[in-house]
């Protein structure tokens, strides 16, 4: 179910891969607000790449155990915007763009890596492999429309009403913990259609890599 049930030579590829990238997706959180002129997250020690500043012990746990989980939201004081609603939006979607950045490179050296000469061992490509498919996977998740994920940062490009904003912003959490419910007990796999299939794609675009 988490990656609890994965063997112990795949969790210990695949639990710093995750880790790697939570923190990273987090820390260009915090650097995109401190350009914009906030330096909550500066001041709350974010800006960095240690796991332990941005990481939420019970989102881990349940990462681990359950397959599904979080890291500490990065702090950001409107207050502190000169544009707060475009602001917002450059500051959600630097999560998601991290993410494919470090897709990008790791597709790259998973190229270089399956170029005889270099002689790479076969570890470090199936790494990379992790590595680039969790990458786009948590780019994707985040980037779904649904309040507290990244995404829903986004629908003031194209929606204007405040009242629909604040009701997606209220409802939000509630339908993505029944869609991750649903996902966990009921074994309805809307993630599969919607994250991972898609997510395929791009990864064979990257690497030439044909996932089953």
């Amino acid at each position: 179910m988490g990656i609890a049930s994965a063997p112990l030579e795949m969790q210990l590829i695949v639990m710093p891969c995750i880790l790697f990238a939570l923190t990273f997706h987090e820390y260009a959180h915090a650097r995109v607000a401190y350009y914009l002129g906030d330096y909550t997250a500066y001041y709350q020690d974010r800006m960095n790449l240690n796991p332990l500043s941005h990481l939420d012990p019970i989102g881990t746990m349940a990462l681990y155990f359950l397959g599904f989980g979080w890291a500490k939201p990065v702090p950001v004081n409107m207050r502190n915007l000169s544009n707060p609603r475009k602001d917002m939006m450059l500051i959600a979607i630097a999560g998601p763009a991290s993410n494919i950045f470090l897709a990008t490179i790791g597709s790259i050296l998973l190229r270089f890596s399956m170029i005889a000469p270099f002689n790479i061992p076969e570890l470090f490509s199936s790494a990379m492999i992790f590595f680039v498919f969790i990458n786009i996977v948590l780019a994707l998740f985040n980037l779904i429309p649904i309040a507290p994920l990244d995404g829903s940062r986004i629908l003031p490009l194209f929606i204007r009403d405040p009242r629909t904003l604040y009701q997606i912003e209220y409802y939000g959490p509630r339908v993505l913990m029944g869609l991750v419910l649903l996902s966990l007990v009921g074994g309805l796999s809307i993630f599969s259609v919607i994250i991972f299939e898609p997510a395929k794609l791009i990864f064979n675009l990257l690497t030439g890599i044909n996932l089953v």
